[in-house]
């Protein structure tokens, strides 16, 4: 007998927390309808962040503090990832049909030789994927480990803003299943998207609903943003305000914005080389930009020219729905910063277990 009702889905609120800001997104899903209920967007005060590590909990905890002020929500189930050296993901490939414990015991030495710190320092997780298209007789399983540190600090400051963390990702899985849900695709060709961060620049590639790649590299938009300080004998934390806000003054980015150009699409070139050299796959004829490169016109189109290939800032609300009380028109100003949150924030579309 079939239900009269489609099930309601548990919502998630997808929670990006990032080196300089905090972005959140509360998405009401019903069957695959979503709409956008809220969002939210802080900065963190100062270098809280060395690398990925945080060091600065009381600037990453008030940033935590407003975003759960400023959702307006009582929902307090979150999605949150991680991302930079502390943490691996990789395919490995494995014999069939193992039971549960052989496949924990493979998948132990596996990782022993892959991560760089004792196993008993790091959280591990694995799914198996199914039968493997190049490797006969094998089937992938998809790895994942972080330091127990980076994962036991987070989920502690969420918990104080307070928020209940009920799913734990990596940054560019969440990346993936943004253009999954969001994005929209080429029959027969893959989809890619370059998150442009604070410190961090990800490529991901999504296929037939799944992530075929995903990589990070050391680059992002604090250079550009460290650059403009000195120049100007400005405070980081103003530059970022008025590149964030629409208020930076044209010759800013007339001045500075040419080297950091310039270094971005190398950077963007090697990671697309190194794409297809992996993959055995073309190169793409369009990329996604996201994260803070993103949310400026001037850098998509330019890369656009500069690559010599189509280059759009990825906008993940394009078909969405979104209530009356979410200011509409800062939403999209903010769209491809939040590309990670939404991603994180489709979890809300499948099961989830603790």
């Amino acid at each position: 007998m079939k239900p009269l009702f489609k099930k309601k889905a548990q919502s998630i609120i997808g929670l990006d927390i990032g080196t300089k800001y905090v972005k959140a997104v509360c998405l009401d899903v019903s069957g695959s309808v979503a709409k956008v209920n809220a969002f939210a967007c802080e900065p963190i005060i100062g270098g809280a962040f060395n690398e990925r590590e945080i060091k600065d909990f009381d600037a990453v905890s008030k940033a935590l503090a407003k975003i759960k002020h400023n959702l307006k929500t009582k929902n307090k189930n979150v999605a949150i990832a991680v991302a930079g050296a502390s943490v691996l993901s990789k395919v490995v490939f494995m014999e069939p049909n193992q039971t549960d414990f052989e496949l924990e015991s493979q998948i132990e030495i596996e990782a022993d030789s892959l991560i760089p710190y004792p196993l008993e320092e790091v959280y591990l997780d694995f799914e198996e994927l199914g039968e493997s298209k190049t490797h006969g007789g094998k089937v992938e399983v998809l790895l994942s480990a972080a330091h127990k540190d980076m994962i036991d600090s987070r989920i502690t400051l969420v918990r104080e803003a307070p928020f209940e963390p009920v799913v734990m990702d990596i940054e560019g899985y969440a990346l993936g299943n943004a253009l999954i849900h969001f994005a929209t695709h080429k029959k027969d060709k893959p989809t890619c998207c370059i998150n442009v961060g604070a410190s961090l620049l990800q490529v991901c590639f999504v296929e037939d609903g799944e992530v075929i790649y995903s990589k990070e590299h050391n680059f992002g938009m604090n250079k550009f943003v460290q650059d403009l300080a000195v120049i100007h004998s400005l405070d980081i934390q103003e530059v970022e305000n008025q590149i964030t806000d629409g208020s930076a003054p044209e010759s800013w980015f007339k001045d500075t914005l040419p080297m950091f150009l310039s270094a971005l699409q190398q950077q963007i070139q090697r990671a697309l080389q190194m794409y297809a050299s992996t993959t055995h796959k073309q190169q793409p004829d369009k990329i996604l930009i996201s994260g803070g490169a993103g949310s400026l016109p001037m850098v998509v189109e330019e890369l656009a020219k500069d690559l010599g290939i189509e280059v759009e800032a990825f906008n993940p609300f394009l078909n969405l729905t979104v209530a009356e009380n979410v200011d509409a028109d800062k939403l999209q100003k903010f769209a491809a910063q939040l590309a990670i949150a939404m991603g994180l924030a489709s979890r809300s579309y499948s099961q989830w277990h603790m």
